[in-house]
C-alpha cells in the first residue's frame, strides 16, 4: 500500500509517466421491443425484459497527473489481451518515456510474464524494461485510480442498454475524445501519513513486538 502511495506523491514527469490500469466486463443488452418514442418532459421508456448479446472487457489506463485516459474494448481479457494493452501504452502512448511507471492490480495475468506469451522473447523483453510495475495490495485494488475512472464510464457512458461490440466502441470513444479534451486529472489525497492513521489496524504492533523482544 505505501509503495503505490509513495507513486502518487511523486511530482509529474513526463519521462516516467504514473499511468494506472484496470479492466472490467460489460454485458451486451439487446431491446426486446423498441423503447417508446421520445416525448418532451419524460423519461425515456422501456421494456423491462431485454436480449443477452454476451459479455466483452474493457481495458482503463489513466494518467492522473496528465489528464489523459484511454479505453479499449476486446473480446476477452487474457494475458495476451494484457499483453497488447503494456505494448499500446510503451509504444503508441509514450514512446517518448524511459519507463512507464504502471500501477495495476495482483491479478495473475499482470505479470510480465504475459508479454512472453504474446510476443517473442527480445521484444517482450524489450516492452518489460520499459514498464516500472506497482502492484496494489491484496483486497486493496480500491488504491488503483484505474477504478476511479472505470466508475465514471459506468456513469456517464455505460451504465445503460448496450447492444453490440461495435456500439460499444462507438460510445466509449465519444467519452474518451471528449475526457480527454477537458484533460481531467484526478487529485488524490490519501497519503501515507493517512494510512497510517485511519487504517493503523493493518500494521503490525511495533510496541508490542518490542515489548515481547525485551520480555525474551
Amino acid at each position: 500500500m505505501e509503495d503505490v502511495l509513495q507513486v502518487y506523491a511523486r511530482p509529474y514527469n513526463a519521462l516516467r509517466p504514473v499511468v494506472c490500469l484496470d479492466e472490467k466486463s460489460k454485458e451486451l443488452h439487446g431491446h426486446l421491443r423498441d423503447p417508446l418514442p421520445l416525448q418532451p418532459g419524460k423519461a425515456r421508456r422501456q421494456d423491462s425484459e431485454y436480449v443477452r448479446n454476451g459479455t466483452v472487457n474493457l481495458f482503463l489506463w489513466v494518467e492522473p497527473l496528465g489528464g489523459k485516459r484511454g479505453v479499449a474494448v476486446t473480446q476477452r481479457r487474457t494475458t495476451i489481451d494484457f499483453a497488447e494493452q503494456l505494448r499500446h501504452l510503451v509504444d503508441d502512448m509514450y514512446p517518448e518515456a524511459e519507463q512507464v511507471v504502471l500501477v495495476t492490480d495482483n491479478l495473475n495475468t499482470h505479470t510480465s510474464a504475459c508479454l512472453y506469451e504474446a510476443f517473442p522473447p527480445p521484444e517482450a523483453r524489450r516492452i518489460a524494461e520499459r514498464v516500472d510495475w506497482h502492484f496494489t495490495p491484496e483486497h486493496g485494488s480500491w488504491l488503483n485510480m484505474a477504478e476511479l475512472e472505470l466508475s465514471v464510464l459506468a456513469r456517464q457512458c455505460v451504465n445503460r442498454r448496450i447492444p453490440d461490440t461495435q456500439t460499444l466502441g462507438t460510445e466509449v470513444a465519444a467519452w474518451e475524445r471528449d475526457r480527454n479534451a477537458a484533460a481531467v486529472q484526478i487529485d488524490w489525497q490519501f497519503t501515507t501519513a493517512d494510512a497510517r492513521v485511519k487504517l493503523k489496524r493493518l500494521y503490525p504492533d511495533y510496541q508490542a513486538i518490542k515489548e515481547r523482544k525485551k520480555a525474551k
